[in-house]
């Protein structure tokens, strides 16, 4: 539900693109609280929100297919604001009278739209007769526009670029304002939430914190929580966050599963131990992890494998708390926490975030395509009798950032770099073997190292090594060497969905490539990946 101190929202209606997330991100950015539901729920959705505003977003159905996703019609006829991208012009232009084709060219990837006419959507941005650039993603065409619309920008091979009836308060697009390939997408949606809904930026980060504060209060009454931290700012955000919520209630539990960066077991503890009196243990699973996933090549068993395994673990110190035998297993625990009974957890929190959700969502459990599934996501088994806590779900990387300044924690840690939490093991594809993660550990190190000498940590989205399964003929000194191939990544990004590689010069690479293959005995090749996001994803696993 919307923040009890922002009563003004948006309604976001998803009808399964990758990117309908980014449509919130910028509405946020604007100021103004948002919410995305799924199509098939949205009308209930409607009716409980009570929006001041509705986005329909884009999708991969057509339009002319029989039973595509459609609107609620409740949506028309409430006579609210209305943003429609892409799939959303095409089913609001059916759904009000209009037709849609398939057959014509298709558009991918940036284009021109020229502006025939004014709009309140382009209000002090763009003016007839010139052109701007865009993102486009369709097959299908509108081919008639409904009663009441007309023509306000067009391109080479979409007539109907933008469409609106102004007095209606409709418009549509068939380009995507929100991602970033659209350079003025940011400032048409904060047009359409400020200018025409007339909505305020109300909605902070101080806003946010207060509201789930009061959220997670509510749902775990005085229950016991566990919070299995990753190593990564968003689990650490997640249990600050949840600590001030529920106080001693909480316990986190770190799992080191052996494939964490370089001394990166000691910095999670040693933040904790040092800024925060909130109960830890850690648990040195590594043999078990590592045994699991003997083996294994393909990168969904290893995700699945991870995920399985650090519910088994959480369970076991779930069952601990509560119960008196806390930290048998651990290697380092903090004071026992004091909950207000003696009860093993039922609850256990993640700092899962939405793009983990979105990449992981399948048609049959919405209306997105399964890019790769996250071990955080998709629930907990049915043995461990918990319910999960994921305070920052619907939040990005850049938001969870921000939140964790709001709550105080070090600039050091807030601003890491992503690590995923299966760790190494999504790095190294195909067979993981203890020689390969000590080979691509120590990689890793020393390419951070080169770039935080360099001034660049900053600067880049996530940085990282990649060990090959690919071995090449070499020459050290003398003799002849047949070892492997590294991979160096590096992206720039806002907030996880897209992302381009980052633009390094040349000496800069040779000098972390010269420096790896002399100190990391079995290298002998670095190359660099040059891959954006689409089409590639930022792990390569």
């Amino acid at each position: 539900m919307p923040p009890i101190s922002t009563p003004d929202c948006v309604l976001i209606i998803d009808f399964g693109s990758q990117v309908t997330q980014l449509i919130a991100r910028r509405v946020r950015e604007a100021g103004v609280y948002c919410e995305i539901h799924p199509f098939q729920s949205s009308e209930a959705a409607f009716a409980k929100l009570a929006p001041r505003a509705v986005i329909l977003s884009g999708g991969p159905a057509s339009v002319t297919e029989p039973g595509s996703p459609r609107a609620p019609d409740a949506v028309f006829k409430s006579g609210l604001p209305i943003l429609a991208i892409c799939y959303g012009q095409q089913t609001t232009a059916v759904q009000l009278g209009g037709a849609v084709e398939g057959g014509h060219a298709a558009e991918f990837g940036r284009s021109d739209i020229e502006i025939t006419a004014n709009s309140a959507l382009f209000d002090g941005l763009w003016e007839v007769g010139q052109r701007y650039p865009v993102w486009m993603s369709h097959g299908d065409r509108v081919t008639k526009l409904p009663e009441g619309f007309s023509v306000k920008a067009q391109s080479e091979n979409a007539p109907f670029a933008v469409a609106t009836d102004e007095d209606r308060r409709i418009y549509t697009t068939m380009f995507h304002p929100e991602v970033v390939h659209t350079p003025d997408g940011a400032r048409l949606i904060a047009n359409f939430v400020h200018h025409i809904a007339g909505l305020k930026s109300d909605w902070t980060m101080s806003a946010y914190r207060r509201e789930m504060i009061d959220k997670v209060r509510r749902q775990v009454g005085t229950g016991r929580v566990i919070c299995g931290l990753s190593g990564g700012v968003d689990s650490a955000v997640a249990a600050v966050l949840i600590h001030e919520a529920i106080g001693e209630q909480l316990t986190c539990v770190f799992v080191d599963h052996g494939l964490m960066r370089e001394a990166e077991a000691e910095e999670v503890v040693g933040l904790f131990r040092d800024h925060y009196n909130i109960p830890l243990v850690h648990v040195d699973a590594s043999a078990e992890f590592l045994g699991a996933l003997a083996g294994v090549s393909d990168p969904e068993r290893k995700r699945k494998i991870i995920g399985k395994h650090f519910i088994d673990v959480f369970e076991t110190e779930a069952k601990k708390i509560g119960g008196g035998s806390q930290g048998a297993s651990s290697s380092d625990v903090m004071p026992k926490a004091c909950g207000p009974h003696d009860a093993p957890a039922q609850f256990l929190a993640q700092g899962t975030l939405y793009p983990d959700v979105i990449e992981s969502v399948s048609f049959s459990g919405g209306p997105s395509v399964t890019i790769k599934s996250h071990h955080n996501v998709g629930g907990l088994p049915e043995r461990m009798n918990m319910m999960l806590v994921e305070p920052l779900r619907e939040l990005f990387k850049d938001e969870v950032r921000a939140l964790g300044r709001e709550l105080g924690l070090p600039e050091a840690f807030v601003g890491r770099h992503p690590f995923p939490g299966p760790g190494l093991a999504i790095r190294i594809p195909g067979e993981i073997t203890p020689e390969k993660i000590a080979i691509l550990r120590k990689a890793d190190a020393i390419y951070l190292d080169e770039i935080r000498k360099a001034g660049l940590y900053d600067k880049i989205w996530q940085a990282f090594a990649v060990l090959l399964p690919v071995r090449t003929v070499g020459v050290m000194g003398d003799g002849r060497t047949y070892d492997n191939v590294l991979a160096l990544r590096a992206v720039t990004s806002v907030d996880g969905m897209t992302a381009d590689f980052f633009p390094y010069d040349m000496a800069f690479l040779g000098r972390a490539a010269t420096r790896i293959i002399n100190e990391v005995k079995g290298i002998n090749r670095v190359v660099y990946d040059v891959t954006s996001k689409p089409p590639g994803t930022i792990e390569w696993e």
